[in-house]
């Protein structure tokens, strides 16, 4: 990287004009001082390291990918794009990167782009030596952070002696889960596109990241992160398990398998939110690990009928609210009497007696367990 941000400075300084060079898939990988003509796209694209899905649509649709010399793009004022030039940086004729000029005010002369051109072979084996060792480096990470989750003593000390985590920092574990039905290789791009912007923003946490087959996960040093944070960056609406901030590296795996079972139960609970920390679980903590066929017969009857709905619900508003008649009235803005019948009828479909403490210990465990399983879905209620 000094190579490259010492080759580009003295190319700008030859030229007398600002420059910014991407790699192949158009992030930004180094640029000079910006004291000539700018736009919002390059602003943007210094600030975020990278521009945006249309103007890299936009700039896909001149031929950059495809050309062998330098080629001029006409601006696009509704993006706010001024012209540029683009000098490809190709290496045995495999694409690199993208030098960029703004051609205006004034525009680059072709002297200027001939000049450019003639540093493309430097900044190619340059970007070709970055590009190797940034593979080894991410083909390690992987391994390493994937036994660490596996559990692997032996994977903390090759992170923290790689300089990828600090020694004496806390781990916490963050779980994405999608929240489409099945797992695909689209989603699990978006996740990797958002872990990869999350891991360039927050480089003080010192982040980690890994996608498996239905969920990512991202690690940082100290406390979790903020929900809106996380969420922000995905490009697929997702929930997000926080795993018990652990005191080591070496103890993440634990983290992790606290964050992959709150994600889960996000996921089957939508009551608890799109963030959920392992923590606040409360009873779904247990009951994740009970079969979802063990449940109170009565309850059993009540749930095979669509129609019963509201009964479920006034059940287990009434039995969150500790048997409250007052406060479940409130709660589901039900007049007292209703909220009666309601409970008569519950009692009388599930042959159950709402009196007795042990009935209603099963009744509201089994709800609880029904939501986990699918069986009860309750309509926008908490």
């Amino acid at each position: 990287m000094a190579d490259l941000q010492r080759t580009v400075d003295e190319l700008a300084a030859r030229l007398g004009r600002p420059l910014l060079l991407e790699d192949r898939v158009q992030r930004v990988v180094a640029y000079s001082e910006q004291n000539g003509a700018m736009d919002d796209i390059r602003r943007d694209s210094i600030l975020r390291r990278r521009t945006t899905p249309e103007v890299r649509a936009w700039l896909r649709s001149a031929g950059i990918h495809e050309v062998t010399a330098p080629i001029r793009t006409a601006g696009a004022p509704h993006l706010g794009l001024l012209p540029r030039v683009c000098v490809p940086v190709r290496h045995t004729d495999g694409l690199l990167g993208f030098l960029w000029f703004i051609d205006s005010d004034p525009p680059m002369a072709d002297a200027q782009v001939a000049e450019a051109l003639a540093a493309v072979p430097g900044l190619a084996l340059a970007l070709y030596h970055e590009s190797l060792a940034s593979e080894l480096a991410s083909h390690r990470e992987l391994e390493a952070v994937t036994g660490l989750l596996l559990g692997e003593q032996d994977a903390a000390r090759q992170l923290i002696e790689a300089g990828a985590f600090p020694q004496a920092r806390a781990v916490t574990v963050h779980v994405a889960r999608p929240l489409a039905a099945e797992p695909s290789d689209s989603l699990r791009l978006a996740l990797e596109q958002g872990l990869l912007a999350l891991r360039r923003r927050l480089s003080g946490h010192h982040p980690l990241h890994l996608v498996r087959y239905d969920h990512g996960v991202l690690l940082t040093a100290g406390t979790a992160l903020a929900a809106d944070e996380l969420h922000a960056a995905m490009p697929v609406p997702v929930v997000v398990g926080v795993g018990r901030e652990r005191a080591a590296l070496a103890e993440a795996a634990e983290s992790y398998r606290e964050a992959r079972h709150a994600a889960e139960v996000a996921a089957r609970v939508p009551a608890l939110g799109r963030t959920t920390e392992w923590a606040r679980l409360g009873v779904y903590r247990m009951l994740t690990h009970l079969p979802a066929q063990e449940l109170h017969p009565g309850l059993e009857e009540l749930l095979a009928d669509a129609q019963h709905l509201p009964l479920l619900e006034t059940l287990e508003i009434y039995l969150d609210l500790a048997g409250s008649a007052v406060a479940t009235s409130r709660a589901l803005r039900l007049h007292r009497t209703s909220l009666y019948y309601r409970l008569q009828r519950v009692e009388e479909l599930a042959r159950t007696d709402l009196k007795d403490g042990e009935e209603r210990l099963a009744l509201h465990l089994s709800l609880k367990l029904a939501r986990l399983s699918g069986r009860y879905s309750p309509r926008d209620l908490p």
